[in-house]
């Protein structure tokens, strides 16, 4: 049985479609069709029932999806086991938004030139579904925001960088009072159903402010291009860089600064890729001390 064909089903059901599956395995629909019904034979059994533009997990696909997951997590572990004299194998890693345009790209530039051996898989996602994933094991480690919970016995956390609120502005707001901007421009809001938005909310709460919302978004980078368009004005973490290029904003400090933003790495003890993730936590560390010299 091809195990490309089983990551190709655990793709389809999470993903929810052939075509959203065929964009992450870049590959055509077609041959993600063609594998399922393929691996629906050699199973004996429906996988996938297709409604339109959808799929659904079938009965039979759901008995077999959990053994599914832990196969391939055991058959990427295989070179990793194979090679425990040296620095190789897969190492899988999740990273929010901001972390993986910048402090992500920084960290592996350092390992694959240290230690070429190694393949990174790479996760997008938001925290909160990348803890979840770091403690399921589906991956060794992931650079996210800082839990507002206590972490599990089999996780671990190291900080990497501490980013403070900021009012984003256009550049010729720059001397004006960030709290009165706050208070009569439009606001462009970091979602605050995100933990990222929640302390640029709760900061605005205990300062009694109330804005004049125009957008609300999760998107960092795209709230700069809409601060630089004259489009409002934002509360934001001063996220790593790079930013979009040719903008022309004034990043305004608040005068009391509250608690920042915490960027750090949590990951799973009971990874059997242990020698790896500690390879990734000592770049990360030297990454980010290059980054503040």
């Amino acid at each position: 049985m091809e195990t490309q064909f089983l990551h190709t089903f655990v793709t389809v059901v999470d993903q929810g479609s052939m075509a959203a599956a065929a964009r992450v395995l870049n590959i055509t629909p077609a041959a993600v069709s063609q594998q399922i019904r393929t691996l629906e034979r050699e199973i004996g059994a429906p996988l996938i029932a297709r409604v339109g533009r959808t799929v659904s997990v079938t009965e039979e696909g759901s008995r077999i999806l959990q053994r599914t997951r832990d196969l391939l997590r055991s058959v990427a572990d295989l070179r990793s086991v194979a090679n425990e004299s040296g620095v190789s194998g897969e190492l899988r890693l999740g990273a929010c938004p901001t972390a993986l345009a910048g402090i992500l790209p920084d960290v592996l530039a350092r390992m694959v030139e240290t230690f070429p051996q190694i393949n990174v898989f790479i996760k997008p996602g938001y925290s909160a579904e990348l803890y979840r994933a770091v403690e399921a094991g589906d991956l060794d480690a992931a650079v996210v925001l800082q839990a507002p919970f206590p972490l599990p016995k089999t996780c671990e956390w190291q900080l990497l960088r501490a980013e403070p609120l900021i009012v984003l502005a256009p550049e010729d707001m720059a001397g004006r009072d960030p709290h009165e901007l706050l208070a009569t421009e439009p606001l462009i809001r970091y979602d605050r159903n995100q933990w990222g938005g929640r302390q640029a909310d709760e900061y605005l709460r205990a300062h009694g402010i109330v804005p004049h919302e125009r957008f609300e978004l999760n998107a960092l980078n795209a709230i700069a291009v809409m601060v630089d368009r004259r489009l409002g004005v934002s509360l934001v973490p001063d996220w790593a860089h790079p930013w979009p290029e040719g903008l022309h904003l004034a990043r305004i400090p608040l005068p009391d600064a509250d608690v920042p933003r915490h960027i750090g790495v949590v990951w799973s003890r009971s990874s059997v890729r242990v020698r790896l993730t500690t390879v990734f936590l000592q770049e990360s560390r030297t990454a980010m001390q290059e980054r503040q010299r």
